[in-house]
């Protein structure tokens, strides 16, 4: 049973209930099991609100605390160390709400709605542009974070707003030109401070401009295609964080990783796919320092290979030695 401890502080008490809301922060939190790559260390301090005012007292209770702030949705795109997170680790999904506007064509979507969900509820209902989605194994506000994409398609073409959420409290909204979207980033990923995770804004959440109107069935079908299409090219069988660097247009980073030779490659219990070079496996047993020499291993190779020095699209939280 969680004993009310509010009046402690962070270094004093196990479970703390955030006044005035029914939210709980937790010490010591396994990781491992909130990421796709299954791996990590424990979170020293956890928290999962389900709304904007929890999200604001728990920004509040780690500004008081001194604490840095780590963001976590789906976890499908992070590597966390092995010592786990210092600071506040704030998971996003339970931020729930999705809202469509038939008035409009406009979907209104909470962070923690994952990306796939949406993207059949869209389909369902007849409405296009969110197919090529239903692949991403991300949450809605990770998406708009990293400007997500497939198939020649990406969040900058659809998004009309971002909610978000500063440190102090204070909730703004921007226009996709405000986010400087880029390839598979924007301003709001470069405010993660590198192995720090310290956000200066949060994603609460974002609004989309759709195409109303088809035939949901012919909706349905083509999400289902991009689905098996990605089901067949890319390895789901084994934990990873999907896509591991980002493409070095014009080429991919798993054409370059293949020509280098370094298909099934392994250190420890992580594996470079063998289906497609760009993604790493645990194979089991893997540990999060396995899966970062695998990354430094691959960037040094085809570096000395093709002078191409591969960015991580991965996110790299904690320390590592």
């Amino acid at each position: 049973m969680v004993t009310k401890v509010q009046q402690l502080s962070a270094s004093e008490a196990k479970s703390i209930y955030l006044p005035n809301t029914n939210c709980v922060i937790k010490s010591q939190i396994p990781l491992a099991t909130l990421t796709s790559f299954r791996v990590g260390g424990p979170a020293q301090w956890y928290v999962a609100p389900r709304n904007l005012a929890e999200l604001q007292a728990s920004f509040a209770w780690a500004n008081a605390e001194g604490l840095a702030v780590t963001l976590l949705g789906a976890g499908s795109n992070l590597l966390v160390s092995d010592r786990g997170i210092s600071g506040l680790v704030i998971g996003t999904r339970h931020l729930r709400h999705t809202e469509f506007n038939f008035m409009t064509g406009q979907v209104t979507v909470a962070a923690g709605e994952p990306l796939p969900r949406l993207a059949w509820q869209a389909a369902e209902r007849g409405w296009q542009g969110l197919e090529w989605a239903v692949g991403i194994p991300g949450s809605v506000g990770g998406a708009v974070v990293m400007n997500a994409g497939a198939h020649k398609s990406c969040i900058a073409d659809i998004l009309v707003s971002a909610q978000v959420l500063s440190p102090n409290g204070e909730v703004e909204t921007l226009a996709p030109e405000q986010l400087e979207y880029r390839y598979r980033t924007s301003v709001l990923q470069a405010n993660i401070a590198a192995g720090l995770g310290k956000p200066l804004r949060l994603v609460t959440q974002a609004t989309f401009q759709l195409q109303p109107g088809a035939d949901p069935e012919q909706v349905l079908a083509t999400t289902s295609q991009h689905l098996e299409q990605r089901r067949t090219s890319q390895p789901y069988h084994l934990p990873s964080c999907g896509s591991v660097f980002r493409n070095p247009l014009p080429y991919t980073a798993g054409w370059l990783i293949e020509q280098t030779g370094l298909k099934g490659y392994k250190i420890g219990g992580a594996q470079i796919a063998e289906r497609h070079a760009n993604f790493i496996l645990n194979c089991g047993g893997a540990k999060a320092s396995d899966i970062l020499q695998l990354v430094n291993h691959i960037q040094d190779q085809v570096q000395q290979h093709w002078s191409i020095l591969l960015e991580p699209e991965v996110k790299i939280l904690g320390e590592f030695d």
